[in-house]
């Protein structure tokens, strides 16, 4: 027989926090790391590795709330989708257990609170914000009518990038692009193994990626885009004359990658899902170069 305390707590709202929190991928942090560590590249470099606490704080923070606000709008944007979808099939919107209506309201509760953090800096990058908003939104209905959705999604990852440039400096100098072009090619990279997840669902449901088109050629592009990253990042190296420690962060990255790429040689959903998730120590391993040049150089 249920007790009068267990029937209290099945009528709390409390009992639908995990629901949001999954609505929202807080269970799950993989993609704030994943958008996290460009952005501190970024900002360690614009403020030649003396950034303030504040914009620190501010940017972490943003990371947080894009990341989740981001999550939610791809899942309303997939909403009829998702449950055809092994991996995606029970998600809170797909099983019907928060409700649209519900999923976009929180979404607009956390773009105000980015928006507020945002007005913490300046004016030049308030408006390169706006830029950001519309990356993020544009991103989950390109998976309809193009095989490349990927690209809108690393250009969105990397807006943080002349974002932490224009906090710094209320400019954004040319050797900046290096460091976006770098994180939209190598986000296209994990996110085409995080596709190969999916591909046998895709291609059901009508899903497009670039998984489905690279198609046999997949590992190979993946270790493409990974090679063009890397040589944005030494071009950016070179240019801004880093010490070894940098370098010696670069070599971390081939490394990782170099075992992602053998992870996943069989294609299967785990070992896709391995790899991708195995970039998080990537992002890192290039921020510990850069901090290691600031700190000890």
């Amino acid at each position: 027989m249920t007790s009068l305390k267990e029937l209290q707590l099945s009528n709390s709202p409390l009992r639908r926090v995990p629901d949001f929190i999954a609505l929202g991928r807080l269970d799950r942090p993989i993609g704030i790391y994943l958008l996290m560590w460009p952005t501190l590249w970024a900002l360690w470099i614009a403020a030649a590795g003396n950034p303030s606490a504040k914009l620190i704080f501010i940017f972490i923070a943003g990371v947080v709330l894009t990341r989740t606000g981001g999550c939610i709008i791809n899942d309303f944007a997939d909403r009829n989708l998702d449950g055809h979808v092994k991996r995606t099939a029970n998600r809170p919107l797909a099983t019907g257990r928060i409700s649209s209506k519900e999923a976009l309201t929180v979404a607009a509760l956390i773009g105000v609170l980015a928006f507020l953090l945002v007005l913490l800096t300046n004016r030049f990058t308030i408006l390169l914000s706006v830029g950001g908003l519309a990356l993020a939104c544009t991103y989950p209905y390109m998976k309809r009518h193009t095989y490349l959705p990927q690209v809108v999604l690393g250009a969105a990852f990397a807006w943080a990038i002349p974002m932490a440039f224009g906090a710094v400096g209320e400019k954004v100098p040319g050797f900046a692009w290096l460091i976006y072009l770098a994180t939209v090619v190598w986000t296209m990279a994990y996110d085409t193994l995080y596709a190969m997840v999916d591909r046998d669902d895709d291609l059901k449901v009508g899903i497009k990626s670039t998984a489905i088109l690279f198609g046999e050629l997949d590992l190979l592009m993946v270790g493409v885009l990974e090679a063009t990253a890397l040589v944005a990042l030494i071009l950016l190296g070179l240019q801004l004359e880093f010490s070894l420690w940098y370098y010696l962060g670069l070599t971390g990255a081939v490394l990782l990658w170099s075992w992602q790429l053998w992870q996943a040689r069989d294609r299967s959903r785990e070992a896709c899902l391995r790899a991708f998730l195995h970039n998080h120590w990537v992002g890192a391993a290039v921020f510990a170069g850069i901090f290691l040049h600031y700190s000890l150089a």
